[in-house]
């Protein structure tokens, strides 16, 4: 893993290349990101920008939002997907809202967490912009481009989150989430465009050899197995039946197969 100078060299270069890196969704107050970010699941924040204003001018605080009914709320949400969960979380979450904190969102990670259909990201959002507090949410991007740089080593975004936590200011989570968001999303994609990034120097994927090198891996390590499999299977039986465990391996190997193997 890096170490905090070159998290901090890394992040100044990703920052020139991003310098409009910030939260994409639209919002006005605390109640507005939080419900922005809970509809943002599992879609673009694009997506959560087209429904938000109409939602918020029907529903503009969390006292109105809990007296809702459940069919027009899910109207309302329906192309954000999973409208049906959505629209629960909502309400139980504004009707949290109002019985607890008066109908305000609370500024603390304790709080926020406590609300229904609220976690660890959705809470940090909220606090790193909302409330200008030190927060670092890790998304999916964050976690995949952090792995990739070497700015971390988890799959687990709570673990991700402390090590980055650890390499810089705490003052500076917030825009080195939005930066590496950003860079996800534009750049080190699943299938990254590694000739436009700017951190290619210290990016640990890229100097690896990137997919190229990790498919090179993957493969030899696919032509060995399939190779002990057929010399196991010719040891002990006529060539007829080797050849025959050959073809079932092959076969095996299909699309489940390179999925099991980590090629993403």
């Amino acid at each position: 893993m890096k170490s905090p100078h070159q998290a901090r060299t890394i992040l100044a270069k990703l920052r020139t290349q991003h310098p409009d890196a910030d939260t994409e969704l639209a919002y006005r107050n605390p109640f507005e990101l939080l419900v922005a970010t809970v509809l943002s699941a599992q879609t673009t924040d694009q997506r959560v920008n087209q429904v938000t204003p109409a939602l918020f001018k029907r529903f503009p605080d969390a006292r109105a939002l809990s007296r809702a009914s459940s069919p027009e709320l899910e109207r309302l949400v329906k192309t954000t997907g999973f409208f049906r969960a959505k629209s629960r979380s909502l309400l139980a979450m504004a009707r949290s809202l109002v019985e607890k904190h008066g109908g305000k969102v609370p500024g603390t990670m304790e709080a926020l967490v406590d609300l229904p259909g609220v976690g660890r990201k959705t809470a940090n959002v909220v606090l790193g912009h909302a409330f200008r507090v030190p927060a670092l949410p890790v998304d999916r991007h964050v976690l995949r481009v952090a792995n990739r740089i070497g700015l971390a080593g988890s799959d687990s975004p709570d673990a991700v989150e402390q090590q980055l936590a650890g390499l810089i200011p705490s003052e500076s989570w917030t825009a080195l989430s939005d930066t590496l968001i950003l860079h996800g999303r534009r750049v080190c994609k699943p299938k990254p465009l590694c000739d436009r990034g700017a951190v290619r120097k210290e990016c640990a994927f890229y100097q690896s050899g990137g997919l190229a090198g990790r498919a090179t891996g993957q493969e030899s390590r696919v032509k060995r197995g399939r190779s002990s499999q057929v010399t196991a299977a010719s040891a002990s039986e006529p060539p007829a039946y080797a050849l025959r465990a050959s073809a079932r391996s092959r076969r095996s190997l299909g699309e489940g197969g390179w999925e099991a193997v980590g090629v993403r």
